[in-house]
């Protein structure tokens, strides 16, 4: 939770309305599709237009980054990181016009759209950095015969990504991708059209060749489109899970390469020895960040044998967290009508309301917004919707198990496998967990274990469709091919099998 004062994490509106264009070839075009008026959580006003690209631009779009894919993928590595960081130097300059501007549309406070850009900047750091780390690999593997891998660029690749994160998801998948010599076609969501297209206005500021960054607006149509399109070579997606396996198996069965990030259900293991102050903020800090609106919130607490009262003191502390400062609102009104019918069900299905966040004091102004408070329901069973369906909202569902194999158990059953965390003062207990856990990344410790680069990104499961991870290492690989030679220069006396 933040410490800032109401009005640094507040947002006003824009003077004058917003409209989102898109930019195709290095140039900026009004889409030829639907228009859409988009909302802001806070208030329910309308922030401005986003018009959708049609199907001619979509084609457009992808024909101009293979021209510029043509000399980009030719364009020393030295040359394209060079770019990249004349781009790093401009976010950090509008940090917080981004961050604003992020905080606005997707209802989050400004320090965590603040906190997403430096996140994103952080993997835009490791693409840059490859000039340096990822220098290819040479062994002589036999007398006179070498073996040597060149890495090489896949082509024209698309990024389809979430109103959650309009600022960092984005740019989990734009520096790795350039970097390694693609063309990129960005499809943001049309909830969150304004930020993308600041990240688009500093791609050209920083001298990126036209059409090797796209942007193209829309709703499914768009995405099919691009999927669909023989020149996409490559697509990334992050989302709910059943539009991930969608896309997945669309891209897939097109012969593209795909990596399709869903959905969580994230558990929060919390053993008796835990140290208070650190399981407390890491518990409440994961179910109530950006609104408990990410793929690795906390979602359900797994209280191990006698916990009650480092349960009281995490809804006691839950009770605290003031909306507008330290939690932002839900990104539009049917995300509020979903939660509370969700919190409804849970008390028909016999949870314990213990924090009710439904009737929340707003901030002034904002009573046509989307806000809900912090929530927690607990004497939750596995077989209850809140306990094995991702809610996506500040909800935290409370189950009580017996011992760390009860535990294990609840993690292991579970269809996602994004995040899984354990509270605990044990060395032992924790590797237990690290070691035992299905999901793909694993906090002790830390409400929201998401991996610096250059570790990746990845969940498993039904987190993920597709093999490798979204950013560090793993995402090298992904947007990337590995061109393998080997050469022989002179024929050698004791031949063997190799030679």
């Amino acid at each position: 939770m933040n410490t800032l004062s109401p009005t640094q994490t507040f947002v006003d509106l824009p003077a004058t309305p917003l409209d989102a264009s898109c930019l195709i070839g290095g140039e900026w075009r009004s889409g030829e599709g639907a228009s859409k008026a988009i909302i802001t959580p806070y208030t329910g006003q309308e922030l401005g237009l986003v018009r959708g690209a049609s199907m001619k631009q979509v084609a457009e779009a992808v024909e101009g980054a293979a021209r510029a894919f043509l000399e980009w993928r030719r364009t020393p590595q030295k040359e394209r990181s060079s770019k990249l960081l004349s781009y790093r130097a401009l976010l950090i300059r509008d940090l917080e016009s981004l961050a604003r501007s992020a905080a606005r549309e997707c209802g989050k406070t400004v320090a965590e759209a603040r906190a997403e850009v430096l996140k994103g900047i952080e993997v835009l750091e490791f693409a840059a950095g490859l000039q340096d780390s990822d220098v290819g690999g040479a062994m002589d593997v036999s007398r006179g015969v070498r073996c040597e891998y060149i890495r090489e660029p896949l082509g024209v690749t698309v990024g389809v990504t979430p109103f959650n994160f309009p600022a960092m998801v984005p740019m989990w998948m734009i520096p790795i991708a350039i970097s390694v010599g693609n063309a990129f076609i960005l499809k943001p969501s049309d909830k969150v059209p304004f930020t993308p297209c600041l990240l688009g206005e500093l791609m050209l500021e920083a001298g990126l060749p036209k059409g090797v960054f796209s942007i193209v607006h829309g709703g499914r149509d768009v995405v099919e489109a691009l999927v669909d399109h023989p020149g996409v070579a490559a697509v990334g997606f992050v989302g709910s899970s059943a539009i991930a396996k969608s896309v997945y198996i669309r891209a897939t069965s097109a012969g593209k390469r795909a990596l399709c990030l869903g959905g969580a259900k994230n558990h929060l293991i919390l053993t008796p020895d835990a140290d208070p102050k650190v399981a407390i903020d890491g518990i409440v800090g994961s179910f109530t960040g950006c609104a408990g609106q990410r793929c690795m919130a906390g979602s359900v607490l797994v209280a191990v044998g006698d916990c009650e009262a480092l349960v009281e003191q995490v809804v006691e502390a839950a009770a605290k967290v003031s909306l507008g400062r330290d939690m932002g609102a839900l990104i539009d009104r049917e995300a509020h009508i979903r939660l509370t019918r969700a919190i409804a069900k849970a008390e028909q299905e016999g949870a314990k309301v213990r924090l009710d966040g439904r009737s929340p004091h707003v901030p002034p102004g904002c009573e046509g917004g989307a806000w809900l408070g912090p929530t927690v329901l607990d004497g939750v069973r596995p077989t209850m919707e809140c306990s094995c369906v991702e809610l996506f909202g500040p909800v935290l569902s409370i189950a009580r198990v017996r011992n760390l194999e009860e535990a294990m158990a609840l993690e292991r059953e579970s269809a996602y496998g994004n995040a899984c965390v354990v509270f605990t003062s044990s060395g032992a207990v924790a590797r237990y967990v690290a070691e035992n856990a299905t999901a793909g990344m694993i906090g002790v410790n830390i409400g929201v274990p998401v991996p610096r680069e250059p570790f990746s990104f990845g969940g498993t499961k039904e987190s993920k469709y597709g093999v490798g991870d979204i950013t560090g290492v793993g995402g090298v690989e992904f947007w990337s091919n590995r061109k393998k030679v080997t050469s022989k220069w002179a024929l050698q006396s004791d031949k063997n099998w190799m030679s």
